[in-house]
C-alpha cells in the first residue's frame, strides 16, 4: 500500500478523511497547537481501514499526520491536558458552518464523551502517512454494527 495524502478544503472533503481517521489513537502529548501559525496538528496511529475489507486477520496501523489550518482557538472537553501519557481514540470529524461565510466550528469527536473543538476561518485539513506501519491483529468495533 501507498501513502494515504489528503487534502479537505469542504465538508465532503471532510467527510472522506474523517472515514480515513476513525479509529486513529493518539496521546494528548501528540497535539500540538500553534496559534501564532493559526495551526492545530496531531500526531496519530491511523487504522489502515482501506485495507480492512480484503483482509481477514492482520490488520494494519500507520503513523500520520493530521494537521488543520486557519485555525483561530482550540478548546476540548473531557481531556485532561496535563495527563500527557493518556491514550485517545478519535471517532469522527465533523463541520457546522457559522452563516454564511466559510468559518466555523469543526470537532474532533473522541472515544469516552471527549472533543477537541478548532474555531476555524474555514476548512483546510491535511492527513498525511508519515511513518511506518505496523500490523495489528484486531479490527476495531463500534456498538450496532
Amino acid at each position: 500500500m501507498t501513502d494515504l495524502k489528503l487534502v479537505a478544503l469542504d465538508a465532503e472533503d471532510l467527510a472522506v478523511i474523517s472515514a480515513h481517521v476513525q479509529d486513529s489513537v493518539f496521546k494528548v502529548a501528540d497535539i500540538d497547537w500553534s496559534p501564532r501559525d493559526k495551526q492545530f496538528a496531531i500526531a496519530a496511529n491511523r487504522f489502515v481501514w482501506e485495507e480492512a475489507a480484503r483482509k481477514r486477520k492482520g490488520f494494519e496501523r500507520r503513523r500520520a499526520a493530521l494537521v488543520f489550518k486557519r485555525v483561530l482557538s482550540v478548546r476540548s472537553i473531557g481531556i485532561d491536558r496535563a495527563r500527557r501519557d493518556d491514550v485517545l481514540s478519535l471517532l469522527a470529524l465533523q463541520f457546522e458552518q457559522k452563516g454564511e461565510g466559510p468559518e466555523g466550528t469543526l470537532e474532533l469527536s473522541l472515544s469516552g464523551a471527549a472533543s477537541i473543538i478548532l474555531d476555524v476561518e474555514c476548512i483546510e485539513m491535511q492527513l498525511a502517512d508519515v511513518g511506518g506501519a505496523w500490523e495489528t491483529g484486531s479490527k476495531p468495533r463500534h456498538p450496532g454494527t
